[in-house]
């Protein structure tokens, strides 16, 4: 399904636990998602592209 194509979410605590599933789940519905985190290696470059995302630091 693509429920949310064409959507932009921005998920807070996105590194870990249910940020990261709800990031993931989002993403699977075919959402753009926005990752925020104070734990910049959990949403960093190398773990976007374990889930084929691309990141970009901001």
């Amino acid at each position: 399904m693509n429920r949310l194509a064409d959507k932009v979410c921005l998920v807070t605590g996105a590194g870990s636990g249910i940020g990261q599933a709800t990031a993931i789940a989002f993403a699977e519905e075919g959402a753009i998602v926005l990752l925020a985190d104070r734990d910049e290696e959990g949403v960093s470059h190398r773990n976007a592209h374990a889930y084929g995302w691309s990141a970009k630091p901001a």
